[in-house]
């Protein structure tokens, strides 16, 4: 089960980016582009991801994954239940994210400092 804590450290990590609290919520941003945010409970994390992709990525794991509301369906986002989510995957779900807001150079040194992932 991954928690906030899990990817909080991760986030405020990642070059760029910077947690911020907007109405009693965590979010992540880099400027002012939000690619992760979690529910007041922090019993839910939702991402960037490709719009393209996000149908059939929540439909191989509808336990773990759901679309976002109605309102919000066009934006770049999925959600996750953290309690379905191990902490490694929660990480690698933000880094992912992260990618999608940065420009590729910062993504390609990422890799290069973290060959293994985001441990």
């Amino acid at each position: 089960m991954a928690t906030v804590e899990d990817v909080r450290t991760l986030g405020a990590e990642l070059e760029r980016s910077y947690p911020v609290f907007v109405r009693g919520r965590l979010k992540f941003r880099v400027k002012q582009i939000v690619y992760v945010a979690f529910s007041l409970d922090e019993a839910v994390m939702g991402f960037a991801f490709p719009k393209e992709e996000r149908a059939a990525f929540v439909a191989a794991e509808p336990q773990k994954f759901h679309l976002p509301s109605e309102s919000d369906m066009r934006f770049n986002w999925v959600h996750a239940d953290l309690a379905e989510l191990e902490a490694a995957e929660a990480r690698e779900l933000v880094v992912d994210a992260w990618r999608m807001v940065v420009p590729q150079k910062l993504s390609r040194a990422y890799d290069l400092t973290h060959p293994e992932g985001p441990g």
